[in-house]
């Protein structure tokens, strides 16, 4: 099993969830797990491709999955997802 923690921003669509087990044996796999449970967090975080959304950082451990092998990338029991949305702004 493999923890995935969810940020404050999208617990509201996780029923308060800030952590959860998924499984899988890839990161693609355990976040279907987890749209599969909570599906109103599929528009979050994926686009209309399937894809993640630019914005949406994933990592496995401390690595983000972009410099990895992406939704290809291998999970293992023990391991810790983290979704870390992008935040923008600033004054102008």
């Amino acid at each position: 099993m493999t923890s995935l923690r969810i940020p404050t921003p999208l617990r509201v669509y996780a029923q308060g969830q800030t952590e959860v087990t998924v499984q899988g044996a890839t990161v693609g796999q355990a976040l279907e797990d987890l749209v599969s449970r909570y599906p109103s967090l599929r528009p979050h975080l994926f686009n209309g491709d399937g894809q993640l959304r630019p914005f949406v950082n994933l990592f496995v451990n401390e690595d983000n999955v972009k410099d990895l092998q992406g939704l290809q990338t291998a999970i293992k029991d023990g391991d810790r997802l983290m979704l870390i949305p992008s935040i923008a702004g600033g004054s102008g």
